[in-house]
């Protein structure tokens, strides 16, 4: 089990990086997160949902998704409260501090999708949450100490050197921890590292020394991570404006936003600069597309659009001549009305959308969570992607759709004017023919790479980095001490 000293400290890279080192020295390897926070999440092939980071350490180990992989996501809506997915399926919407009480009785799920994965596996990789120091919620605990307690599963602590403070974060942990908990864990990772790693070796025996457990490898910044999709919004950081291409696309960044690797394969073409707006600034006018993302609150987050004044912008972007394209909750607010009649996202109520395609839409609560294939109407183009949303949207501009699944039906709509566009789907730029007709209506030219190559390479890259500096074969070790059929 990878834990770490805190959020974002790479647990999830690791464990992908991890996963295809097993997998190509033939082991059978399952990805596994007790409980994942996020709103970037991936439809399994079983039908439900899991955490983003958990589907690309699945594809790390060459294996499809299942629900199993993460039985408790929790998809924020507020500040505190989340949707609460179970084994897939959402099973209820509660605060933060009530959530305390149900973790007890979300442990037999999380014990039961374990138990699933062990029965398929050599090994199972499994990924913490947060940080493994927080003692305040350790009652109950299912994601860290109390999952390797309950199932005997040695630990090994990763902490993130370039955020500073790694020695005081990795033996404060073991200071603060109950001594039981300690004792789970065998041994340490520091990540991120830059420089001259003979520096740190003093660091590494420190650390050693006051902790008691093995330093099992110091992991330098691997650049090419960042071809990998982020977990969270975390992985947004920093990336206001990436490329130095002629096209910018804008994206308006609002607090719920989800699914924004839809943003990834863009922002890898060398053409294109995609420039992230945060709360405060203003659309650029330069921009060739405004692209608005998915949200898990859509009416919420139009809000909060309208509340910085984007409405205004983007209108102003449309009347100079500018496209538009709403994907899932973007799609909805492109319309002029969202109703939520049945409170699926919170107080029933009614608001008018942007107004910029002729349709509306009424929240349901049935979910769509299906993989999905067809063509683009315009121009036939082979697509790929999945549908991850509630709510039907209808309207004059549905007549015209932007996308055809391959069993006839229609997806999305295209306003009279050809320039505005919305789709449920997710993934579509991930396609490279899809993204070089984007970028091509945009009056771009894309690169010509492979986007899912640049993935699996950068896997491969992550691979052999993680290979070259930890200690594969100790770790494997640890897992046998385990399980001694391994």
């Amino acid at each position: 089990m990878i834990q770490g000293t805190g959020s974002d400290v790479g647990k999830s890279l690791i464990v992908a990086g991890l996963a295809r080192v097993f997998a190509d020295r033939g082991l059978r390897v399952r990805p596994f997160k007790p409980q994942n926070m996020s709103n970037n999440a991936a439809v399994t092939a079983d039908g439900g949902e899991i955490g983003r980071a958990q589907a690309l350490q699945a594809r790390a180990a060459r294996v499809p998704l299942s629900v199993h992989m993460n039985p408790v996501l929790l998809k924020p809506q507020s500040e505190v409260g989340s949707q609460v997915v179970v084994q897939g399926r959402m099973v209820a919407t509660v605060k933060a501090r009530d959530y305390q009480a149900w973790k007890p009785r979300l442990l037999a799920s999380v014990l039961d999708s374990f138990a699933h994965l062990k029965a398929q596996a050599d090994l199972v990789l499994v990924e913490g949450a947060g940080s493994a120091s927080e003692v305040n919620l350790r009652a109950g605990d299912i994601a860290n100490m109390g999952f390797a307690r309950a199932t005997g599963t040695p630990v090994i602590l990763v902490g993130d050197i370039d955020r500073g403070g790694v020695i005081a974060s990795l033996v404060g942990t073991r200071v603060v921890i109950d001594p039981e908990d300690a004792a789970m864990i065998r041994g340490f990772l520091v990540n991120r590292f830059r420089g001259d790693p003979s520096l740190f070796a003093d660091g590494m025996r420190l650390i050693a020394e006051r902790t008691g457990w093995e330093a099992l490898g110091l992991v330098p910044h691997l650049p090419e991570a960042a071809r990998l999709p982020a977990e969270d919004v975390l992985g947004l950081a920093g990336s206001e404006a990436r490329g130095e291409g002629a096209v910018t696309v804008a994206v308006p960044v609002m607090p719920r936003i989800s699914n924004f690797d839809d943003l990834d394969p863009l922002r890898a073409e060398p053409g294109v600069r995609v420039v992230l707006v945060r709360p405060g600034q203003t659309i650029p006018p330069e921009a060739a597309l405004v692209l608005l993302p998915g949200s898990k609150t859509t009416i919420d987050d139009l809000d909060v659009l309208r509340g910085e004044g984007w409405d205004i912008d983007i209108r102003a972007h449309w009347r100079r001549g500018g496209h538009v394209l709403g994907l899932c909750g973007g799609y909805q607010m492109l319309g002029r009305r969202i109703a939520d009649p049945h409170g699926i996202e919170g107080p029933p109520r009614e608001v008018p959308g942007l107004g910029l395609l002729d349709v509306e839409t009424v929240l349901t609560d049935d979910k769509s969570l299906v993989s999905v294939t067809g063509t683009s109407v315009a121009d036939g183009l082979p697509f790929a992607g999945y549908e991850m949303h509630v709510g039907q949207t209808r309207g004059p501009d549905a007549a015209r759709p932007l996308l055809r699944f391959a069993d006839g039906r229609p997806d999305g709509a295209v306003s009279a004017d050809g320039r505005v566009h919305g789709t449920y789907v997710h993934g579509v730029f991930a396609d490279d023919a899809q993204r070089g007709a984007w970028l091509a209506r945009l009056g771009a030219r894309s690169a010509g790479a492979s986007y899912e190559a640049g993935v699996e390479a950068a896997l491969d890259r992550l691979a052999r980095h993680i290979e070259a500096h930890v200690d594969c074969d100790r770790l494997l070790a640890l897992a046998r001490e385990t399980e001694p059929g391994l």
